[in-house]
């Protein structure tokens, strides 16, 4: 095997015969600066030999070294002298070029438009506006209690876990209270409630967070939630009042069904199910379009929303007199609601900002 000496200045001379021709055969900036890399760049073929010089004897390194740093000198002369000529080859070959026609008709400028969860969540915010609910807004980073213990979920509620929910703070940890990203705008009815004497009528469009994240689920979402505080509030109000809503959003065709089901802080809990807009199996062929369909996976129905008659626990951890005032809740996501207006297959096109999607509506 050659001595250091040797393999040094080899080195030296591989360098100084191949920078030349690469830098010569290099078609565009790109390319230039590839090969520029290969020899002075922080993994090139200089750079590594100068790892080397330890290796070499002191009585030859000061010879050695001048010499590595005239080639380095010259990589970088000839790598200037390549962005020049490249430079001086395009600005060429666009005077060479056909010559601009100033009278052509200039390219129109396209307008702007809202997002589609944004027009979806003003167009939700009008029809309950015009039902007499007020607009209420409310923080993102909200307080524990008011995310879970005065809505009555109890603290072992799978929510209440670190896998379900974006923690900020924890008064365990030292802190003066527990915090998080809030999991439903449910807290804006809490803060309403705690500063507002019934009766009333709110809903509280705005941004949550949750652990979840598949095709009709993302970890962020958009939630517009409703609340009705008054006295001998009843049930088929609640039905009423979703039930106009849905004909007004999606169109008095579309079928609507509640079911039971359970919430903490309401009782009775229900569910509203609307049919599927992506298939529609109440129109001619229905069934056949919506046993292939993905969206409801062949059911024909989609969940849209969940409500219910505000359980008595949660009028008590607010000061109202359960005995006195009744009233009812609703939540739904703005993005499903998005989905279902626009036949839209997964959520995450709704975030992923392609153009090409989004100028469609």
């Amino acid at each position: 095997m050659s001595d250091p000496v040797t393999r040094f200045e080899q080195g030296l001379a591989r360098v100084t015969d191949a920078f030349g021709p690469a830098f010569a055969e290099a078609h565009d900036e790109q390319d230039l600066r590839a090969a520029n890399a290969r020899f002075a760049g922080p993994q090139g073929e200089l750079t590594a030999l100068m790892k080397t010089m330890r290796e070499v004897p002191g009585d030859r390194r000061r010879e050695l070294g001048k010499s590595a740093n005239a080639v380095k000198q010259a990589v970088a002369e000839a790598f200037e002298l390549g962005l020049t000529r490249l430079a001086q080859a395009a600005r060429d070959a666009e005077l060479s070029a056909p010559a601009l026609d100033p009278t052509l008709p200039g390219r129109g400028v396209r307008p702007g438009r809202l997002h589609a969860i944004t027009r979806v969540r003003h167009e939700l915010v009008d029809i309950f506006a015009s039902l007499g609910f007020d607009v209420a807004e409310g923080p993102e980073v909200d307080l524990y209690d008011y995310n879970f213990d005065k809505l009555g979920f109890p603290p072992d509620h799978p929510a209440t876990d670190m896998q379900d929910t974006f923690f900020v703070t924890r008064e365990e940890d030292g802190e003066p209270a527990t915090s998080l990203l809030r999991a439903h705008t449910s807290t804006v009815q809490v803060r309403e409630m705690l500063r507002r004497e019934p009766p009333f009528a709110i809903i509280s469009p705005g941004a949550v967070y949750r652990r979840d994240d598949d095709a009709t689920h993302s970890p962020m979402f958009f939630q517009i939630e409703g609340l009705l505080v008054d006295q001998d509030v009843s049930f088929s109000e609640l039905m009423g009042v979703l039930t106009l809503f849905v004909k007004r959003l999606l169109g008095d065709d579309v079928p609507v069904r509640f079911r039971p089901s359970y919430f903490p802080f309401v009782e009775p809990g229900g569910e509203v199910d609307v049919g599927c807009t992506l298939c529609r199996p109440w129109a001619d062929g229905g069934a056949e379009r919506s046993a292939a369909c993905g969206v409801c996976k062949g059911t024909g129905w989609l969940e849209v929303l969940g409500c219910g008659m505000v359980h008595p626990v949660v009028f008590e951890n607010v000061g109202y007199d359960p005995e006195k005032v009744t009233g009812f809740a609703f939540g739904m996501g703005i993005d499903r609601i998005a989905m279902l207006r626009y036949g839209v297959p997964n959520i995450k096109l709704l975030y992923e900002n392609d153009i090409r999607f989004l100028s469609g509506f």
